[in-house]
């Protein structure tokens, strides 16, 4: 592997534990948006720009920006603890997962390889890129597949995307009662 996928990994790995394990949750936002630029690197080196952009805008950018718009419009309690204790349990549940995407991380085809999926299946391929505007009269094939062929799964995802827009702005209107 090499070092800069490695130090990728340990730099992700390392902001998702922060971010788990930080008892302050202006601290747990930053470095979750650490996580999620991180993420984004990690999906335009493994050549998938669409991912990475939006991971970098809503992972990185708009989520970042409502957490820290609603830990603003809310109360913060005082807390003198900066990390929060992790369970036994806990910690030998996530090492042993841990372990079981390491074990596995060999088997994947190296980026670009041709014994990657995308290659070993060609006629699949190269149906959606002659068949794209045919099927679904939309130009851009990789719309046509998003829009044509997934286009239930587009909808569902539009439909979290939505709903968590919702919420978002059901908690930034809510006003905090103090008690005073």
């Amino acid at each position: 592997m090499p070092a800069f996928e490695l130090a990728l990994f340990a730099f992700v790995l390392a902001t998702a534990v922060l971010t788990a394990i930080f008892r302050d949750v202006l601290a747990a936002i930053i470095v979750f948006a650490a996580y999620s630029l991180g993420m984004a690197i990690f999906y335009a080196f493994l050549l998938a720009p669409d991912v990475a952009m939006t991971e970098a805008a809503i992972g990185a950018g708009v989520t970042t920006l409502l957490l820290l718009l609603t830990i603003a419009k809310t109360v913060r309690p005082p807390t003198d603890v900066t990390f929060e204790r992790p369970h036994p349990t806990g910690l030998l549940v996530v090492g042993a997962f841990t372990l079981a995407i390491l074990a596995t991380v060999p088997a994947f085809p190296a980026v670009g390889s041709e014994s990657a999926p995308i290659w070993s299946n060609p006629e699949v391929t190269q149906y959606y890129i002659e068949s794209a505007y045919e099927d679904t009269g939309v130009e851009n094939a990789v719309t046509a597949v998003l829009a044509g062929y997934r286009g239930f799964d587009t909808f569902g995802e539009a439909v979290v995307v939505f709903a968590a827009g919702i919420a978002s702005l059901l908690v930034l209107r809510t006003e905090v009662f103090t008690g005073e």
